[in-house]
This record gives C-alpha cells, sequence and structure tokens, in this order.
C-alpha cells in the first residue's frame, strides 16, 4: 500500500517537473518569435500542460486505486501469491511500449507516441503452479526525462534492457542504461537484454551474436524479440519472471533450513544408529543434548 501511495507522489512530482520544463521552454521560444507565432506556440504549451496534467492525475488516481485495492482485500480475495516489479529500460523508440503491449494486451500500435515519464501495467502469470503478478513500467527513453524516471527504478527486482537491433546507436548505450539500472535499483535485479525488432531482418545493424556476448560479458539473459509478430516477447518476461521466483523459492528454502538447525532442542528421545545396546535417555541434560 505504501509502495503505490510513494509512487503516486512520485508520478504528480515528476509531472509538475515537466510541466516546468515545458513551459519554460515554451516561453523562452515564443519570447524570440513574432505576437503571432508566440501565441500559437503558448497555446500548444497550455494544450501539453493540459495532457500532463490530465496523465499525472490519472495515473496518481491508478495508483492510489491499486493501493487501497491492496490494502483492504482480504487474504481470501487475493489470488496472486507473488507480485514482481520489472522496468523496461532502453533509449527512446526501441519498442519499450508496444513489448508491454504486446505482453498485457496482445496489441501493437504502429504509430505509437514517445512514452511521457512513466507508464504500468499488470500481467498475470503462472509459475510452477503459484499465481504471479507481474507489474511492468514501461519508462521514457528521452534525455529529459532521465532524472524522472530513475526513481521508478526503486523497488524493482526484475528489468528488460531493450535496444533496436536496427538502430547500432540503442545497442552502444545498452552500458550507460545497464549502469543507471544498477545504481537507482537493488543490484540483484535479474536483467535480461532483449533484441527487439527482429523482424526488420533487411536492416539489422547489430548481430545475434553481438548481443549474446555482450549480456555473457554483463552476465544478462538474453533474446531477441518483435513486438511485431510478438515472437518471444512472452518468452522474454517469463525469463524473468522464472528466474526471480526460483531465486526467491531458494531463499525462503534456505532460510526454512536455517531455523530448522537453529530451532531449540525440546528433550525428546533421540536414538544414533550403531548404538541400539546403548539405553536412550528419557530426559534432556541441561546444557546440551548428548552425553560423551
Amino acid at each position: 500500500m505504501l509502495s503505490y501511495i510513494q509512487a503516486s507522489y512520485i508520478a504528480v512530482a515528476d509531472d509538475l517537473l515537466l510541466l516546468m520544463m515545458d513551459l519554460r521552454e515554451t516561453y523562452r521560444f515564443s519570447a524570440s518569435n513574432s505576437v503571432q507565432r508566440r501565441d500559437q506556440v503558448v497555446t500548444a504549451g497550455n494544450r501539453n500542460l493540459t495532457y500532463s496534467l490530465v496523465r499525472g492525475l490519472a495515473l496518481s488516481v491508478t495508483l492510489l486505486g491499486e493501493g487501497w485495492k491492496m490494502a483492504f482485500v482480504s487474504e481470501e480475495e487475493k489470488t496472486e501469491d507473488y507480485l514482481f516489479k520489472i522496468v523496461l529500460v532502453g533509449d527512446s523508440a526501441v519498442g519499450k511500449s508496444n513489448l508491454l503491449a504486446r505482453f498485457a494486451r496482445n496489441e501493437f500500435y504502429p504509430n505509437s507516441k514517445s512514452t511521457i515519464g512513466v507508464e504500468f501495467q499488470t500481467q498475470k502469470l503462472d509459475i510452477n503452479g503459484k499465481e504471479v503478478k507481474a507489474q511492468v513500467w514501461d519508462t521514457a527513453g528521452q534525455e529529459r526525462f532521465r532524472a524522472v524516471t530513475s526513481a521508478y527504478y526503486r523497488g524493482a527486482v526484475g528489468a528488460l534492457l531493450v535496444y533496436d537491433i536496427s538502430r547500432r546507436q540503442t545497442f552502444d548505450s545498452i552500458g550507460r542504461w545497464l549502469n543507471e539500472l544498477q545504481t537507482h535499483s537493488d543490484m540483484n535485479v535479474v536483467t535480461i537484454l532483449v533484441g527487439n525488432k527482429s523482424d526488420l531482418k533487411d536492416s539489422r545493424e547489430v548481430s545475434t551474436s553481438e548481443g549474446k556476448e555482450l549480456a555473457e560479458e554483463q552476465g544478462l539473459f538474453f533474446m531477441e524479440t518483435s513486438a511485431l509478430d510478438s515472437s518471444n516477447v512472452a518468452a522474454a518476461f517469463q525469463t524473468v519472471v522464472k528466474e526471480i521466483y526460483n531465486i526467491l523459492s531458494r531463499k525462503v528454502m534456505m532460510s526454512h533450513e536455517s531455523n530448522k538447525q537453529d530451532a531449540p532442542l525440546d528433550g525428546k528421545t533421540v536414538v544414533l544408529q550403531g548404538e541400539e545396546n546403548q539405553q536412550p535417555e528419557t530426559e534432556a541434560k541441561p546444557g546440551g543434548c548428548c552425553s560423551s
């Protein structure tokens, strides 16, 4: 509940920051132009202001709604066993939003616009008989949103680091994005390197072997996807979610084993193999379990 409220406050704060940036650029530009052009720019700025306010409020209401719903739903009504936060990271126009749309709603938008700030979707998966809810956050790749979107990395346990196979520049930026992800999130975030737009075979600038090599160097999973024809999209998300689940399961198992080893003695009789002729003690002695 608290994380949703915090996220809603961040959503409002980042929209206010973006609005200030937009207004500053708008009026700075309009000051050096004609009155007619100035009016046009200011009108456009006001329109962007309205859109940003509505978007920020909508995201905040959605986040608060999710928080209140989680706070008041009973244990019997909770269907998912786990909730994992996953972030989509990478340059602008590499297809992050369409990867999320294909995964969450099986949709594709050929003329989708650049993400402003952050958006999120949820999808439920079945992992080893457990229902896992993946909460996927789509972050803006533009430089102007960098300071804002980095706040959303906190609490993430998984990440898809996305580049466009037809644009080498987006592949060259992976190191910077990986460094930013590690700086603003837990170092143990499960990360997969995703070469998107694999359908653009004739326009390929980054080979599959290059992607695999980088992933091996950085200790990441690797997969090439296409949001257009949906190839490997679900598999990429499932790879991350399954690995998170496996890590969590191992930690729980280790915790149980540790608790068993540290459990206090209850004084019950213990018979060791090879000592059948020795009479068992009916009561544990003070200070230990075994006699010499």
